[in-house]
């Protein structure tokens, strides 16, 4: 059998030929990091036990391996230690969280949030040992100018959701913390008006005494649909 002649290309090309897997084999593989992924919950109640800064550090190196929009990359992971810089975070968070829960005229989104417990008290910032902001950057400035950014909702997501994945495989607990609005992000981690923020990932150990509410997970029948 005579090989296919070589592609054209314009930009440097690289052969990839990953290992395949025995379908047995890549079933087992599924299962078990079903059954990994399973065991995850979003925590609210954390250690102030120190976390390596390597685990943060593999972390965004697992995210960043995931796909993006003309592989742009479109995200900036800020790691915050200080203890100071934390405390202005979750003071700024808890004051717009405040404002959501007094609000009258979104009493559904309140209602849907009544059976997990949450309210504007966000403890949980000054007691783990990291905060890890996500930022979206809506475009990037080169010396040719400004070069938009696409997809970066789609790609900054995918992105969080394989950083949750790395650190609950090490044994890691966080939390999609999203207060609305988040400017103040920007302005104490001083960045810049291309980024905004995305995601506020509180970062530990579960506390010892940790609890989450009982919940089940959406049935597969419901999450897929065969046509």
């Amino acid at each position: 059998m005579t090989a296919p002649a070589p592609r054209p290309h314009s930009h440097p090309f690289v052969p990839y030929t990953p290992p395949r897997l025995p379908a047995a084999e890549g079933l087992r593989r599924g299962q078990q990091l079903f059954e990994h992924l399973d065991g995850r919950r979003s925590v609210r109640f954390f250690s102030s036990d120190p976390v390596p800064r390597e685990a943060i550090e593999l972390a965004v190196r697992t995210a960043n391996t995931a796909p993006s929009g003309a592989h742009q990359q479109p995200w900036t992971f800020i790691a915050v230690q200080d203890p100071d810089l934390k405390h202005r975070i979750r003071l700024a968070a808890e004051a717009e969280e405040r404002a959501f829960y007094e609000r009258e005229d979104i009493p559904q989104w309140h209602g849907a949030l009544s059976r997990l417990e949450t309210d504007a008290n966000k403890e949980f910032l000054d007691v783990v040992p990291w905060i890890v902001v996500a930022f979206a950057q809506k475009y990037r400035v080169t010396d040719a100018g400004r070069q938009k950014h696409y997809y970066v909702n789609e790609s900054v997501g995918i992105a969080c959701g394989m950083f949750i994945t790395a650190l609950h495989t090490m044994g890691l607990a966080t939390l999609t913390h999203t207060p609305n609005p988040m400017g103040f992000l920007t302005t104490i981690l001083d960045r810049p008006s291309s980024e905004r923020p995305y995601i506020l990932f509180p970062v530990g150990y579960p506390a010892a005494d940790c609890e989450v509410p009982e919940l089940t997970r959406k049935p597969l029948d419901e999450a897929l649909l065969w046509r």
